[in-house]
């Protein structure tokens, strides 16, 4: 139950901010959303930071880590896991993985929104 609510602190905290960022800075330039890239290059550069330091010791507790990570950033951006995870993936010399979960995840992804879209027209 407790890393449930450090999850859901962090979420709505990161939310909320995305929330603010995304609004301030999207109107900056049309046809380019600064505050989402803003959002998800933070998130990545957080994400890396944080498990970084909690890969290397004593410097965060498991629960500062779940709060942090999957909470914070994970409700700021959840790009900053996708790009964990390609990371990973790299790291590890799996590049035909990389390849086809990078390519089907964004591109599965807007066929998705466009099938989402389409139905609700259909209502």
């Amino acid at each position: 139950m407790k890393q449930m609510l450090l999850v859901f602190l962090g979420g709505g905290i990161g939310s909320v901010l995305r929330f603010f960022i995304s609004k301030t800075f999207n109107s900056y330039f049309q046809n380019f959303f600064l505050g989402t890239f803003l959002v998800n290059i933070i998130g990545c550069l957080l994400i890396g930071f944080i498990l970084g330091i909690s890969f290397r010791g004593n410097y965060l507790s498991q629960s500062q880590t779940l709060l942090l990570s999957t909470g914070f950033c994970g409700g700021f951006t959840t790009f900053s896991a996708f790009a964990f995870e390609k990371h990973s993936l790299l790291q590890d010399g799996e590049l035909f993985h990389f390849g086809v979960y990078t390519f089907s995840s964004i591109a599965i992804g807007v066929l998705a929104i466009a099938l989402g879209l389409w139905l609700a027209k259909m209502l």
